[in-house]
């Protein structure tokens, strides 16, 4: 079993920043794909970005790209997302996922609790 925990949500103004973290636990053996996912109020839960155990191979939905960027610290077991240029419409619950591979869907093996990210107009 893998273990994550996400944190960093918060409340900021359009065009703001924020940094989200996310801290991997449990399972050592395996080199895990890390990403994040997100479910806006009424909508389903949908991809966001993830990135490879070397870090070099990142994949990101079209909404994001130029904004987000996603990074990993395997020495710390964390994934990071840093969102710039926040829009109302990236309000959502964030959740930290895991998988032995990438997955552009959300069919990751793994999920964290969530952390809710709030963007006000």
């Amino acid at each position: 079993q893998v273990q994550l925990v996400e944190s960093g949500g918060g409340l900021v103004q359009a065009g703001g920043s924020l940094r989200l973290s996310c801290a991997a636990s449990g399972r050592t053996f395996r080199r895990y794909v890390l990403g994040w996912c997100r479910q806006a109020p009424g909508k389903e839960r949908e991809f966001v970005a993830a990135v490879t155990w070397s870090g070099i191979m990142t994949r990101y939905a079209d909404s994001v790209k130029g904004r987000f960027t996603i990074s990993r610290d395997n020495a710390k077991n964390t994934v990071y997302l840093q969102m710039n240029s926040l829009k109302p419409e990236d309000t959502a619950v964030y959740y930290c996922v895991a998988d032995s591979a990438v997955v552009t869907s959300t069919s990751w093996d793994y999920w964290g609790q969530g952390t809710q990210v709030t963007v006000s107009s």
